[in-house]
């Protein structure tokens, strides 16, 4: 990154570039992967500073470019990767950081391991430079998760970036795509020098818990994060992008971003950037991620996720300027929406003093709007000359649809008594100033407004002092739960009630979401078994004791894919997305018949108060896309992270696989909304109807001690 912080963590890499395979029916020549290894190698010396002898490079140069790039490198071979794979692990210290990164063919191969893997599915891998020889042999997925497992066995933090690919496998005009034309047949030797054939097979099974079906590379596992170039089936490109040298499309944008980037940046933020740069050029080329994406790159602490809808371009006429950004209609947006505009590189959006203007849209079309820039006197901020609005720069919503936004009534009437609903006599008469202090708080939110008593529109919440001078946040009885008791004394409690009142007003958007006429209903199953797959005597009261280890199956019966999320809504008021197989992608996409398994093993959370909880999952199916990741949450006074758009992936996968955008997103993306100013007039509801192609299914069970 452009910045880099005086303390870096020891971090050794290990780096192969393969131009160059000897002489072979499936795997050409490529020209751009050692350039890739290079091009790594030096902003890892250069910017990061780290030692040339924690950087281990294996490189095979093409002979036509070799004038170029030179290379004393040692090759690539299959025993040279796997014994530099074993040196790093031997040498590296618990704590230490391990960088893997791949750049050469992928490729996929008669599987020899049909203990685990059906008889159609193939063994991926690493293509070693000597793949050619009689006894050529690929580095397999399953020698390459025992070597991963072995090096965070050991306490080391891994990252491995993959440059390749397993599908496709033509060169197209200056493009050439990273992976064979065909799957390799021919029977290789099945001996591995990273472990015994008993020892591979152990651990696979241990890591992918069963699971069936495509897994890229590795099987997803917390203890690493994996980068890859393309999903199974999909592209990675080499691109000759001066004009004149090539290098890998994910290679490329990385080392861009990364030298452009200023420090904090996540894994999943890099990712965001990279995929919107390689969709521009490939479409048919969306890279994967799959681990904890919050963890900083080159670094060991993990920042708090941020969305936002990216400026496409900025045009100045004489009367006004304008900006285009990259979410529409498909997005739930109309003329009127207003928008914060924050600078380039900015990840932190709670700062107001950062926002460079304030736009409003003035035209909107399918996945892109037009909107000006307001000047302060219609409600924007004064746009300074040196902090220009530049393509990229990121944009948050500031409005909410008034559907959505939730009542409160501030009850300051108790009398004194000894009642539960009545105070010591010596809170009494503070109510009065301490309710006016939530009011206050209130003022400019865009999610909860006050009612007053006797009003038509009946109130969601009620806010009063509690009997230990507390603030008191009901649903017509007393809400639980609510973390530490904000007492009326404190200078910051009363804008705590207002945040927990947002954020309880978003949960509860999420829980009523329901579609129960879609067509969809009778064609997806959704339940939670026993550890032994079978269903619960009585699905409608399932009472579970922490760490009891469950199922939860889903199938799809339609005669079409679906795609799918499933949300955990939990006691702490926190909703989170479930990985699938792993993934923490946007959704799943489960094909017509296939049916899969969810190991789980339900927690309650820490505290006293956690004696008993009840948990809802929460599933979500449409035939489109949409983002189901605009609905989560952090736990109640956690901080919430700004979602401006998580649409940018979305409209990445409308392309790529040519389906359109449910509308279900609309009013996803808008409870999703980080909201500050008010709203305004724009109505909008999930509206039922027997066609709908979405729909939503759930289980509730309760976990306790007892």
């Amino acid at each position: 990154m452009a910045d880099q912080p005086d303390q870096i963590p020891k971090i050794y890499a290990l780096l192969i570039g393969i131009d160059y395979y000897q002489p072979n029916r499936l795997y050409k020549n490529l020209k751009g992967c050692v350039r890739d290894i290079n091009l790594v190698a030096d902003y890892l010396l250069k910017t990061l500073k780290i030692p040339s002898q924690q950087i281990f490079k294996l490189t095979s140069p093409n002979p036509e470019v070799t004038q170029i790039i030179g290379t004393k490198d040692p090759e690539p071979t299959y025993e040279n990767i796997v014994a530099t794979f074993q040196a790093i692990t031997e040498i590296a210290q618990p704590g230490e950081q391990v960088y893997i990164y791949y750049s050469g063919h992928g490729g996929r191969g008669k599987t020899i391991y049909e203990e685990v893997k059906r008889a159609d599915q193939y063994d991926e891998g690493i293509v070693p430079m000597n793949i050619g020889d009689r006894e050529g042999r690929y580095l397999r997925d399953l020698e390459l998760a025992m070597l991963l497992k072995r090096m965070t066995d050991k306490g080391l933090i891994v990252t491995a970036i993959m440059d390749s690919c397993h599908s496709g496998g033509v060169t197209r005009g200056d493009a050439a795509i990273r992976s064979p034309e065909e799957p390799d047949t021919a029977q290789r030797d099945s001996e591995s020098s990273v472990g015994s054939r008993q020892e591979l097979i152990e651990n696979w099974k241990t890591l992918t818990g069963g699971l069936d079906g495509d897994i890229a590379w590795v099987p997803p596992a917390k203890n690493y994060l994996l980068l890859a170039a393309g999903r199974p089936h999909e592209y990675a490109y080499e691109y000759a992008f001066d004009g004149k040298q090539r290098h890998g499309a994910l290679t490329y944008w990385l080392i861009q971003t990364l030298a452009t980037s200023s420090t904090g940046l996540s894994f999943t933020k890099l990712y965001d950037r990279v995929c919107a740069q390689i969709q521009s050029k490939f479409p048919q080329q969306l890279p994967m991620l799959i681990g904890d994406g919050t963890r900083a790159v080159f670094g060991n602490e993990n920042l708090p996720p941020y969305y936002s809808v990216t400026v496409g371009s900025v045009s100045v006429d004489s009367h006004q300027k304008q900006v285009t950004l990259n979410a529409g209609l498909a997005h739930g947006l109309s003329s009127g929406t207003q928008f914060a505009i924050y600078p380039l590189n900015a990840t932190d959006f709670s700062h107001r003093q950062q926002q460079l203007a304030i736009v409003e849209i003035v035209e909107v079309q399918a996945s892109k709007s037009v909107a000006r820039v307001l000047e302060p006197k219609e409600g924007g901020i004064e746009v300074k000359e040196e902090m220009k609005i530049e393509p990229g720069a990121p944009a948050v919503m500031v409005s909410a649809p008034i559907d959505l936004v939730r009542r409160v009534l501030l009850l300051d009437n108790k009398e004194a008594g000894d009642k539960e609903h009545e105070l010591p006599a010596e809170l009494v008469d503070k109510q009065k100033e301490a309710l006016e202090k939530v009011r206050q708080a209130l003022a400019g939110n865009g999610w909860v407004v006050e009612v007053k008593a006797g009003d038509k529109e009946k109130s969601h919440y009620q806010v009063a002092v509690g009997r230990d001078g507390e603030y008191e946040i009901s649903s017509e009885t007393p809400l639980k739960n609510l973390g530490t008791p904000l007492q009326i004394h404190a200078s910051e409690s009363a804008l705590g009630v207002v945040k927990r009142l947002v954020h309880l007003a978003k949960y509860q958007a999420v829980q009523a979401i329901d579609n129960p006429d879609s067509e969809l209903t009778d064609y997806l199953e959704f339940e939670l078994l026993d550890r032994n797959k079978r269903p619960f005597a009585d699905s409608s009261n399932i009472v579970l004791k922490p760490g009891q280890s469950v199922y939860l199956r889903v199938k799809n019966t339609w005669f079409w894919p679906l795609n799918i999320a499933v949300l955990d809504l939990d006691s702490t008021w926190a909703i989170s997305q479930m990985p699938i197989k792993g993934s923490e992608n946007i959704f799943y996409s489960l094909d017509n018949t296939e049916e899969i398994f969810f190991l789980m093993e339900p927690e309650l959370p820490e505290g006293e108060d956690y004696k008993q909880a009840k948990e809802t999952l929460k599933l979500f199916a449409t035939r489109g896309l949409a983002n189901f990741q605009w609905l989560t949450l952090p736990a109640l006074d956690e901080h919430l992270a700004t979602k401006g758009n998580l649409d940018e992936e979305l409209e990445r996968e409308a392309k790529t696989r040519g389906l359109g955008i449910n509308p279900l997103n609309k009013l996803l993306g808008t409870i999703g909304a980080d909201v500050e100013s008010p709203p305004d007039t724009r109505r909008m509801r999930a509206k039922s109807e027997p066609n709908a192609e979405w729909l939503t299914k759930q289980v509730t069970f309760t976990i306790t001690k007892q």
